[in-house]
């Protein structure tokens, strides 16, 4: 098992069903040994519960900063999808590869295992670190601990590239994401008596409205960033629960929302605005029914934008290594800005297509794996024949 090809290993990555709801740590113990074999050490970072694991691994000189390549263990579930094909075992089909995970993002992570062999025969004048997170596909939550621990390392990483499925275009930059639920507590009655109660579904519409309102405002073209798609921050309701019968007015009703930010766009203050509007114009009427009636506001995740300017030394190293000085942006949130918040440049490029990611039937190419372990060749290249 000491030296496998990308295919290879992605084949065994496939098999392990780590969709985040479920542990990691048989995908990572399997990554460990597979590395321990070729004699580099790993970091394991956990969870509380010790359920799920990443994994942070150095190859090269280790008094020095160096490239981060960093990716997620998890995948989406495959539940109520119409597979043609098993998706946790690794099918290839007129040279595609199907499988969850196989686009989002166990490609790249695989031409990075196979790449190491040739990394370690290498003189590396700046180390390589390999960085495998969980829980990225539920609000990119388990590569935060790892990089609190990044942060306070003398010798910080000095770039980061991050290998979602952009088809191996060099991104730099994607929207940030607030996610947030709503709970509104009203007061129940006979539905024949309507007005004597609070409709808690109807006031979790009235919240719902302005959740429209304020995405107009955003959606306005001075309000606009040309570099995205859609070129502007968005709000959208994704989730509503609500009522018990008919007959009964609802006591209580909760939906959740998200924002997706443009870098530099605060989206705090799109909840800020929904709670200033229940305050001064939905709890008065409800209290003045019912004196404990109340709307909350919960956080459920976040995650920055990322915009690396196009002139910085991370977006030269990234037309170097893809080929291309065509920055893009993507659509889709990654870890991505959080390395960027700690302190670390990064930019986007991996394997695959997320035009194929979450959905059934999922795959990458072989032709986009073998580029992408081209791409990792000449990274090893050039942090060998640095000055």
């Amino acid at each position: 098992m000491s030296e496998m090809t990308s295919r290879a290993l992605l084949e065994r990555l496939i098999g392990f069903a780590t969709v985040s709801r479920d542990s990691n740590l048989a995908l990572i113990e399997f990554i460990r040994d597979y590395l321990a074999q070729l004699d580099v050490e790993c970091e394991l970072f956990y969870n509380a519960e010790r359920t799920k694991a990443n994994l942070f691994a150095t190859i090269g000189p280790r008094d020095r900063g160096g490239i981060v390549l960093s990716g997620h263990t998890d995948v989406v579930p495959v539940d109520g999808q119409p597979w043609t094909v098993d998706a946790f075992r690794l099918t290839e089909k007129d040279g595609r590869l199907y499988g969850r995970g196989t686009a989002d993002m166990k490609g790249f992570l695989a031409s990075v295992l196979a790449a190491v062999p040739m990394l370690l025969k290498r003189e590396l004048r700046l180390p390589v670190h390999l960085a495998f997170s969980y829980d990225e596909e539920v609000g990119c939550l388990g590569v935060r601990p790892m990089l609190a621990e990044l942060e306070k390392r003398a010798h910080k990483p000095v770039l980061c590239l991050i290998g979602e499925p952009t088809s191996l275009q060099p991104v730099l930059g994607h929207k940030g994401k607030l996610a947030m639920r709503c709970q509104v507590k009203g007061a129940p009655c006979h539905s024949a008596y309507a007005p004597y109660g609070v409709n808690a579904i109807q006031y979790a519409a009235r919240l719902i409205n302005r959740l429209e309102e304020i995405g107009e405002k955003l959606a306005r073209p001075d309000q606009h960033d040309e570099r995205f798609d859609p070129p502007y921050s968005t709000v959208q309701t994704g989730v509503i629960r609500g009522g018990r019968a008919l007959n009964i007015v609802p006591a209580e009703c909760e939906f959740d929302f998200e924002v997706r930010a443009l870098p530099g766009f605060d989206a705090s203050t799109v909840a800020d605005d929904l709670h200033s509007y229940a305050q001064a114009e939905l709890l008065p009427k409800m209290r003045a029914i019912q004196s404990d009636t109340d709307i909350r506001l919960e956080p459920l995740s976040m995650y920055p934008g990322l915009a690396t300017p196009p002139d910085s030394e991370a977006a030269r190293l990234l037309a170097l290594l893809s080929g291309s000085s065509d920055f893009g942006t993507v659509a889709f949130g990654t870890e991505g800005g959080l390395f960027d918040q700690a302190g670390i440049p990064t930019v986007v490029c991996g394997p695959g297509s997320m035009d194929q990611g979450h959905k059934p039937d999922e795959f990458v190419t072989l032709e986009q794996l073998r580029d992408c372990d081209a791409m990792l060749m000449r990274l090893a290249e050039h942090l060998s024949t640095l000055a």
